[in-house]
This record gives C-alpha cells, structure tokens and sequence, in this order.
C-alpha cells in the first residue's frame, strides 16, 4: 500500500498545510509528474485544484523538474532543485529523483491553483477538562520554582566564601612549610 504526505501551499497567504494521502488516494497520484494539475476531491478538498510542484523520496531526496522517471539518478548540475550555489560556474554532482510520483515516493508538494469553499485551516476544537488543568498548573508552578532559586543563591554564596577561606588556609599552611 503506499502513502503520501501532503504539503499544500496557499500562495496568497503564504501558509502552508499538511494532509495524508492512503491507499485510494495515493494511488490517484501514483504516475503523476510536477506540473500537472490535481482536483481537490482526490484527497477530499471540493472545490479545489492543485499543481504538483515538487516532493522527496523515502531517504529524502528532492525530485526535480528536468529529470525523467521516478527513480533516483546522480546528476551533474550547476544550479537548481538539491544543490546548493557554491561558485559561479562550479558543476556539482548529486543524486536527485525524477519527476514522475511513484512507489518510493514520501512527500509530494502542492500549490493551490483555484481555491475551494471550505477552508484549508483545521477549525480549533475545545479543549477537555485534562488539557485546561495541565495549561493551569505550569503557570501556578512556575512563581514557587522562583522562590526556590531566591532561597539558594545566598547557600551557594556561603559555600564560595568558605571554600575561600579553606583554600587561603592551605596556601599559608604551604607557605609556612617552604
């Protein structure tokens, strides 16, 4: 069975979403290239279309535009997608994968083409009775943990002070014998 991680992006506000895709809708994707045009009901968005526009394989590696097939190829590329500029002209070689989504696929990244009526957002659910008293108890917690503090820089001054005076004693002592 395969299984995708979505990333939607939204332009216009800049943010961007997370879904899954399993099994049914995974394998609408399967054979798609970046560039193509997905509708939204695929992984249950009516209304809305997307643009593949990239993704990564399971290890991680970036799929990239120019590179046909699905599999993994070292490539020797001046600039673009998996490559970081280092010198004006310097050719590097990596190991980049095609642009077809296929089995060895994990991610897949969308844009949104043509906005839907519901939104993408998750609406923020209320929170149980556990999850408001464990909000509750760090900030009663957290002026108690101040006191402590308070209370234990003065020790930690007596002790310097008496350490002071044990290492001047041995120093004299020391001093005495030579």
């Amino acid at each position: 069975m395969s299984e995708f991680k979505i990333v939607i992006s939204d332009p216009k506000t800049g943010k961007s979403y997370q879904r899954e895709a399993k099994d049914d809708s995974a394998a609408g994707f399967t054979g798609l290239k970046i560039g193509h045009t997905v509708k939204g009901e695929l992984i249950d968005l009516t209304g809305y279309e997307f643009e593949i526009t990239g993704g990564s394989d399971k290890s991680g590696f970036p799929m990239r535009k120019d590179l046909p097939g699905s599999g993994r190829k070292k490539i020797l590329a001046v600039s673009g997608v998996g490559l970081k500029k280092k010198d004006k002209g310097i050719k590097q070689r990596k190991t980049v994968c095609g642009n077809t989504i296929g089995t060895n696929t994990a991610q897949i990244n969308l844009k949104i083409v043509k906005q839907g009526k519901t939104p993408l957002e998750p609406q923020p659910e209320e929170k149980t009775e556990p999850e408001k008293q464990a909000e509750e108890k760090p900030s009663k917690e957290e002026p108690a943990k101040k006191e402590e503090k308070i209370e234990e820089k003065p020790i930690k001054k007596e002790e310097k002070a008496a350490k002071k005076k044990t290492d001047e004693t041995r120093k004299d002592k020391k001093d005495q014998n030579a």
